[in-house]
């Protein structure tokens, strides 16, 4: 997506009320290169991660956008469904572009889009944030960058939205920001910002004050904005200006002079955080959704309320009040249907058990109707039905008691919006997918709604380890959250991730190169929701099915790394918390290995079953024996700190490549020397491939800078010499964990993304 320039427009009306403005002007475009002829697409998973906000155009029918949390923005196109990606070419000097606070559209022109960038307001994310702006749709953007950072990723993202551009006059626009610094605004359509230091209140909520990370204990600040479109005029700022902030005491603000002065309006709820604001402009009302945390993860008591512009008073419109002994939930996900403005939904934020729910209301809220119901313990009626065979894994292999079932309708549902175009069409997002419904208003003729997920295009998870055996399915991946996959066809939705046992996080996977059917993955688990439950876990038909290791080392506390020797003989295992370890019984029992760190990477030998490998801290280590024991080799120069990858060629005894910070190294003697690789200032990680028609040595792949130039490059020729795969349109922010070739089609590379999912070329 290419960065283009726009023209600064003036503000020439009503400056003279105006606070002081000090501007920061955006980031020149940076240029693109298409150096690149390699077509790249995302290996089909069908979701996976967070969707904390949905944004439907309201100047243009069927146009509709979703952010997330740490993969991007999305834009479904009129008539489409199918979701195209908008921040492809953010890459690792501006990673936390992928985490997107929020986006707004502009109601008099459905060509401007506008999104909040960043991804952490800690030192976890290095950059400060950003407002893109685009005059396509998302195609192009320009950057402004801000003096502090945005958290696309932090707690509160739910909240929202925080960016909104006036429907009257589009040049203004307001952004709502965390950490103390206020409200902002723009009077030039984005292209600059200033603090609007009239606003009196920057928001006082922090989920957690003692977190000296400074993760839990951000002030989550203000978090929505809203424009009366019906108090102004086009072609002026509109003067009537809603704002949210995350104060449990003074929650909502008004302008009624465009942002000249602002005050708290009278008798408003307190003690709860108003998540959503959403505005009834026809009808003069304001409906709040409130919870008593910030979520997305949480939250126990809060309310929905409603307050009538003109008559100036609030009226608590709850489908189950806060102090109802019935009340286990706050709420979330506020929508207001456009065609029929007294028809409002709102869900649960949160109920994890048995499910959320969903409510629905025609009358401005003086009475609800649920997506289900307790009929006779434990027995449910459901107003819905679900058809999840686009996304089948969405059932998570699980099979509950009643009442739960299974697929969820959603956790961490923050994100629900009606079609303002379409009663009948409605989309919510979840900690996995969107759903949508496309016959809404069955629900008030007391039929069933038939829910489906909505999300092709759409991939979000984070990658950390990927293989490609020479037999069996094409690929097999370690995901975050959702564990991984066997993936037998590159272009379809899988049925399932791995099961029994299911690990939430897989961390590491390997196959025995001589009998590559036999493979081991490494997870992460939650011991106390899974009791009996171990990290490792082995499959002897390429990952068709699983049975976990009956036992695990003392200590183990995550995943690690694990690796399997050539002919599966011997299991080596570094997991977080304990020593490395080996296993000969398929896991049944372990010991632990001398002369290694804990901590250390492991790796085997794709040729002698004997050799396996580690590094840590700059230091190679080899063992001879299967794994029992290892020492330090000779080798030095090697990267001490920052990411490091290395792999064993198939084929080569002894032959090992490392990438680390600095460069990428080479050796022939199973780690006893290494040779630093020319033309390599740094590297995250390598995988390899099938040979070149002329060649006999693998194809390599590389996550690193060849020639001065940052991006993904392979060598056919034993590193000798480069091509870039990747252009500055297709860098996928983060990357770094995971890259792989495929022994069965020269050319082919599966790159693991942090947020993006799994995309492929060749």
């Amino acid at each position: 997506m290419t960065l283009r320039r726009r023209h600064f427009l003036a503000l020439a009306t009503a400056t003279a009320a105006a606070p002081a403005l000090t501007r920061f002007p955006s980031a020149a475009a940076a240029p693109l290169d298409d150096d690149a002829a390699t077509t790249w697409q995302n290996v089909a998973v069908g979701g996976g991660g967070f969707v904390p906000g949905i944004v439907f155009s309201r100047a243009e029918r069927g146009l509709v956008y979703a952010r997330t949390d740490i993969g991007g923005a999305y834009r479904m196109d009129p008539g489409s469904s199918t979701w195209t990606p908008l921040l492809d070419w953010v890459g690792q000097d501006n990673w936390g572009y992928n985490g997107v606070v929020a986006l707004a559209t502009d109601d008099s022109d459905a060509d401007r889009l506008y999104a909040a960038v960043g991804m952490y307001t800690n030192d976890w994310d290095p950059n400060n944030g950003a407002v893109l702006r685009s005059s396509d749709r998302g195609a192009s953007w320009e950057t402004a960058k801000l003096p502090f950072k945005l958290g696309g990723n932090m707690p509160g993202r739910g909240m929202g939205e925080r960016l909104a551009v006036d429907p009257n006059d589009g040049r203004v626009l307001y952004l709502g920001t965390p950490s103390g610094h206020g409200l902002w605004r723009s009077t030039d359509a984005g292209a600059t910002w200033a603090k609007a230091d009239a606003f009196p209140n920057p928001g006082s909520y922090v989920a957690d004050p003692s977190d000296p990370t400074g993760y839990q204990s951000d002030i989550q600040g203000v978090v929505w904005v809203l424009f009366d479109r019906s108090s102004g005029t086009a072609g002026s700022p509109t003067p009537h200006i809603y704002v949210g902030v995350a104060d449990k005491e003074s929650t909502v603000y008004r302008s009624t002079d465009a942002g000249a002065t602002w005050s708290r309006i009278a008798g408003q709820p307190t003690g709860y955080l108003a998540h959503k604001g959403v505005l009834d402009e026809a009808g003069g009302r304001l409906y709040l959704a409130t919870s008593d945390t910030g979520g997305p993860y949480d939250g126990g008591k809060g309310d929905v309320w409603r307050y009538d512009i003109a008559a100036e008073t609030w009226t608590r419109i709850s489908p189950v009040p806060s102090d109802s002994a019935d009340a286990y939930y706050g709420y979330s996900g506020l929508s207001l249907d456009r065609q029929r403005p007294d028809t409002l939904m709102v869900v649960t934020q949160i109920s994890w058990w048995p499910d959320i729910i969903i409510f629905r209301s025609t009358d401005a809220g003086a009475s609800w109707s649920r997506i289900w119901d307790f009929a006779s313990y434990p027995e449910r009626t459901l107003r819905y039905t679900m058809d999840i065979s686009a996304v089948p894994w969405l059932t998570f292999g699980a099979n509950p008691a009643p009442p739960e079932l299974t697929p969820k309708l959603g956790w961490m549902t923050e994100a629900l919006e009606i079609d303002p175009y379409d009663s009948d069409r409605m989309l919510y997002g979840t900690g996995a997918t969107i759903y949508a419904t496309t016959d809404l208003t069955q629900w008030d003729a007391g039929s069933k709604i038939t829910i489906k997920p909505l999300v092709a295009g759409l991939d979000e998870t984070y990658c950390l380890d990927l293989i490609s055996p020479p037999t069996g399915p094409p690929l097999l991946s370690a995901l975050a959250d959702i564990g991984g996959f066997a993936h037998t066809d590159l272009t379809a939705v899988p049925d399932l991730m791995y099961t029994q046992p299911n690990h939430t996080t897989t961390t590491s996977l390997d196959y025995a190169e001589l009998k590559p059917s036999l493979i081991v993955r490494a997870g992460n688990v939650d011991t106390t929701a899974q009791p009996g439950v171990t990290r490792a876990a082995f499959s002897t038909d390429s990952g068709a099915h699983w049975f976990q290791a009956s036992g695990e080392p003392g200590g183990v506390t995550e995943g690690g790394t694990i690796a399997v020797a050539a002919d599966g003989s011997s299991v080596v295992w570094a997991p977080k918390g304990a020593a490395v370890s080996v296993s000969t019984d398929t896991g049944s029992s372990w010991r632990a290995a001398s002369g290694i760190p804990s901590g250390a990477r492991v790796r085997s030998d794709r040729v002698n079953p004997a050799l396996f490998y580690g590094f840590a801290a700059g230091v190679f280590y080899v063992s001879r024996d299967g794994g029992a024991t290892f020492a330090k080799t000779g080798a030095t120069g090697l990267p001490a700190t920052g990411p490091s990858g290395f792999k064993a060629v198939p084929g080569s005894e002894g032959d090992v490549w490392l990438a680390g910070e600095g460069g990428l190294w080479h050796s022939t003697d199973a780690g006893g020397t290494f040779a630093k690789t020319a033309g390599i200032t740094d590297a995250r990680t390598i995988g390899f491939g099938k040979p070149a028609p002329d060649q006999t040595y693998p194809a390599l792949y590389l996550i690193g800078t060849a020639s001065g130039t940052p991006g993904v490059h392979a060598s056919d020729d034993r590193g000798t010499t480069w091509r870039r795969l990747n252009d500055a349109q297709h860098q996928y922010g983060n990357i770094g964990d995971a890259i792989t070739g495929d022994p069965r089609r020269y050319g082919r590379v599966y790159l693991g993304t942090n947020g993006r999912g799994i995309v492929y070329a060749g």
